[in-house]
C-alpha cells in the first residue's frame, strides 16, 4: 500500500499517476488545437496559415494518441480509482489560461497580424515547455515522467517550427 501523499520539493502535493499525466497533456494539447484552429482562420499569409493548420493537425494526432493510451490504461485504473479533485484543481490553478491565450471569439479578432499570431504561438509553446519542465523536475515516477517528456519533445518541435517560420517572414 504506497502512501499517495508525499512531499516533493517545497510543495507537498498528491503525486501524479499516469492517468493524471495523460489528462494534463490532453488539456494542454486541446488548448493548443483550439488556438491554432481559431488563430488560423484569421491569418492571411499562406505560409503561416499552412503552419498553423499543420500544428493543429499534430495537436489532433497527439490528442488521439493520448486518448488511445488512456483507454489502454483505464481498466487498470478503475481497480484503484481515487478522487480527481487534486487533478482538476491543478489544471484550474496551474494550467487554465496560463499557456495558450484563452481565445474567445473576441480575442481571436484581436489578432492584428500574422506576425502577432506567430508570436502568440511562440509564447504559448514556451510557457507549455516551462510548465512541463517544472512537472518533470518534481516527478519521481518514471512512467509519469515519460508522458510529460514525450509532450515536451513535441512542444519543443512546435516552438522551433514557429521560430524558423518567423525568421523567414
Amino acid at each position: 500500500m504506497g502512501m499517495e501523499k508525499r512531499k516533493t520539493g517545497d510543495m507537498g502535493r498528491v503525486s501524479f499517476q499516469c492517468m493524471d499525466a495523460i489528462e494534463i497533456s490532453l488539456f494542454i494539447e486541446k488548448e493548443g488545437l483550439f488556438f491554432y484552429e481559431s488563430a488560423g482562420k484569421k491569418i492571411q499569409d499562406p505560409q503561416v496559415r499552412d503552419m498553423f493548420s499543420r500544428l493543429a493537425d499534430e495537436e489532433r494526432e497527439h490528442i488521439q494518441a493520448l486518448q488511445e493510451k488512456s483507454r489502454y490504461l483505464q481498466p487498470a485504473i478503475v481497480a484503484r480509482s481515487r478522487p480527481k479533485e487534486h487533478l482538476s484543481r491543478f489544471i484550474g490553478e496551474e494550467l487554465k489560461g496560463k499557456i495558450f491565450p484563452s481565445l474567445t471569439v473576441t480575442s481571436a479578432q484581436n489578432i492584428q497580424s500574422d506576425k502577432q499570431a506567430l508570436e502568440l504561438g511562440i509564447e504559448s509553446e514556451k510557457r507549455s515547455i516551462e510548465i512541463l519542465q517544472g512537472l518533470l523536475e518534481k516527478e519521481k515516477k518514471l512512467d509519469v515522467k515519460a508522458i510529460f517528456a514525450h509532450l515536451l519533445v513535441e512542444e519543443k518541435k512546435h516552438l522551433s517550427m514557429l521560430q524558423d517560420l518567423k525568421a523567414k517572414l
